[in-house]
């Protein structure tokens, strides 16, 4: 959920791209269009382990990033174990969003003050972080997590940010890219052409404006100037030798379940396989990442959140054999964070 990454990239027509893409200058061709398809919140319950797990061995997505701060990080982390070479980063945690279910710092309390509630949690919310964390907590937390995955035997591939809390604030977002390049792990960075995430965000300013009684037709919608800085920041991170993203497709979560199917699976299935469908292809070529949330819930998994049909949903898109076939016959290439680094290091 990077929602406060994208709202630095709104109100902006397409970009028109006149170099070559991230993809192109990793060794892939100009019309490629390469995807790591990622799974977010590995470790934060069995029913997330199971669903990642799942969908490693049979599905489509490859990718994966672990929660450090969550209760199954060593279920996950024992099954990579057994898997050597999966393509497992590190979900960088400052938030614990779920009423019942918390965790908290791994820095501990103490030592992180501004992150943690009256509950010894991490904040809520992004805004929670914001108002009282300070950027030097926020590193020192991130710095508790790679240590412990590295202590656990977890070597990352990349780090990318749950809930997009490195993105609230440019003050964030300059510590967790210089942890990347200081630690010599790829970060998760739109700083390509970013033309998915324009397109949402345009279509959603619409939408706003038109509620508003503010649109009218023609106007012009300005680019926001944040714009810049982030494409910067992903030609500062080529240039210390990681690759970077040329577009990030993050709007899944938001895809509202059709009533009467939630409880079908075949029904939930060929629903959200379509929708991946009709939305990749949109993408332009070049790197794009695609954030999903496989899980396969138990009966407890909704105590701790009513998501659980969408998360499955999720997971059964990517086993379907329809969605597998799709992408070979619209030549998509599927890669991981592990290959964009090896390829980072041989491209010039």
């Amino acid at each position: 959920m990077f929602r406060n990454l994208i709202a630095l990239l709104v109100c902006s027509a397409c970009f028109a791209q006149t170099g070559p893409t991230f993809a192109e200058r990793l060794g892939w061709k100009r019309t490629d269009r390469v995807l790591i398809l990622h799974m977010d919140d590995a470790g934060m319950s069995y029913d997330s382990d199971l669903g990642i797990e799942r969908v490693l061995e049979n599905g489509a997505a490859k990718s994966l990033s672990v929660m450090m701060p969550t209760p199954w990080v060593p279920g996950i982390v024992h099954y990579l174990k057994a898997h050597p070479g999966t393509d497992a980063g590190l979900h960088m945690t400052l938030t614990s969003e779920w009423r019942d279910y918390r965790w908290g710092p791994i820095a501990g309390v103490l030592s992180v003050p501004g992150l943690a509630d009256s509950e010894g949690a991490l904040w809520d919310s992004v805004a929670g972080v914001v108002r009282h964390a300070t950027p030097d907590e926020v590193e020192r937390e991130m710095r508790a997590q790679i240590d412990r995955a590295e202590r656990m035997g977890l070597h990352p591939t990349h780090i990318d940010s749950h809930m997009g809390t490195v993105f609230a604030l440019p003050t964030f977002l300059e510590k967790y890219v210089q942890l990347g390049i200081e630690k010599r792990i790829p970060v998760m960075m739109p700083g390509g052409h970013d033309s998915y995430i324009q397109a949402d965000r345009r279509q959603a300013l619409l939408s706003q404006l038109k509620r508003e009684g503010k649109y009218h037709p023609g106007m012009t919608l300005p680019e926001d100037p944040l714009l810049a800085e982030v494409r910067q920041m992903g030609e500062k991170l080529w240039s210390a030798g990681l690759p970077v993203l040329d577009d990030l497709h993050n709007t899944s979560y938001d895809w509202k379940i059709p009533p009467g199917i939630a409880n079908d699976d075949a029904k939930l299935r060929r629903w959200r396989t379509g929708r991946y469908m009709e939305t990749l292809k949109e993408l332009k070529p070049g790197l794009t990442m695609v954030i999903m949330h496989c899980t396969a819930p138990t009966s407890v998994f909704s105590h701790i959140t009513d998501s659980g049909p969408l998360r499955k949903a999720d997971m059964l898109a990517m086993l379907d054999p329809e969605f597998q076939a799709f992408l070979k016959q619209q030549g998509f290439i599927v890669t991981t964070w592990r290959e964009a680094y090896q390829r980072r290091k041989r491209a010039r």
